[in-house]
């Protein structure tokens, strides 16, 4: 679903940020991208949905490249950002409906998910509601129902479970869960390390702008020489192999 191959870049091309990076998302997998901050998590994000460019490598998002099909290629992924970005002149309803048009979903395909959408995430009742009246976790959750309405190929999700409560946090897995099971590949940027293991099937293991591990966990193990260590383990060795 998600293939990058040998991707350097950043934000300038004398100062790359990510050094030869490829790894893949399938259809129907979940892939941790984890690492320190300032690992390149971020600048991988932003390479594939296309808010920088690469200065060498390709990324295709169902063997499709942004260059070959702009439209086609961002109508097959949804982006949940660690921050959300709302229009503050327009109400959930409406935040749901721009999605809606923006990815020329027919009324009668995304009418009824939005209702159980809405019911799930106990949003019901904040329909008409402003952006400037909901609290950092209900802001949240408006850019999760806006990823989940659309039902994308590919969904990426950088830090989602910051701000919202224990109730949120449950659906939004369930949720991720669902899609997965449906086909959906889904690259999981997180820190909270237990959560990535428990439901990821493979992982990318950054450090300082590169792949240092990557795979299952017991391939993680291997390539570490650590059999029984356990992903925050993992993510500490390659932390202190960097001097840290």
């Amino acid at each position: 679903m998600l293939d990058i191959k040998h991707v350097t870049g950043g934000y300038s091309p004398q100062h790359p940020v990510i050094h030869d990076i490829s790894f893949s998302v399938k259809p129907g997998e979940m892939v941790g991208l984890i690492g320190l901050n300032g690992a390149g998590k971020s600048t991988t994000i932003k390479e594939i949905l296309g808010f920088l460019q690469p200065t060498s490598g390709t990324i295709s998002v169902d063997g499709l490249t942004l260059k070959e099909d702009p439209d086609r290629f961002k109508r097959h992924l949804a982006y949940i950002p660690e921050t959300p970005y709302l229009y503050p002149e327009l109400t959930l309803r409406e935040h749901l409906e721009l999605t809606a048009m923006a990815y020329s979903l027919e009324e009668s395909q995304w009418r009824p998910r939005m209702d159980s959408l809405l019911e799930e995430f106990q949003m019901t009742k904040r329909l008409e509601w402003y952006p400037t009246t909901f609290s950092k976790g209900m802001r949240q959750k408006v850019m999760i129902l806006c990823a989940f309405l659309i039902q994308p190929k590919l969904l990426i999700v950088d830090e989602p479970f910051i701000g919202l409560d224990p109730l949120a946090i449950h659906s939004l897995l369930n949720h991720m869960i669902t899609l997965k099971n449906q086909g959906t590949g889904i690259l999981l940027c997180t820190h909270v390390l237990a959560t990535a293991e428990k439901h990821a099937d493979r992982f990318v293991l950054l450090r300082e702008g590169q792949i240092a591990l990557q795979g299952t966990l017991s391939e993680m193990q291997t390539q570490a020489g650590l059999p029984t260590a356990s992903l925050d383990d993992l993510f500490v060795h390659v932390a202190k192999e960097n001097g840290l």
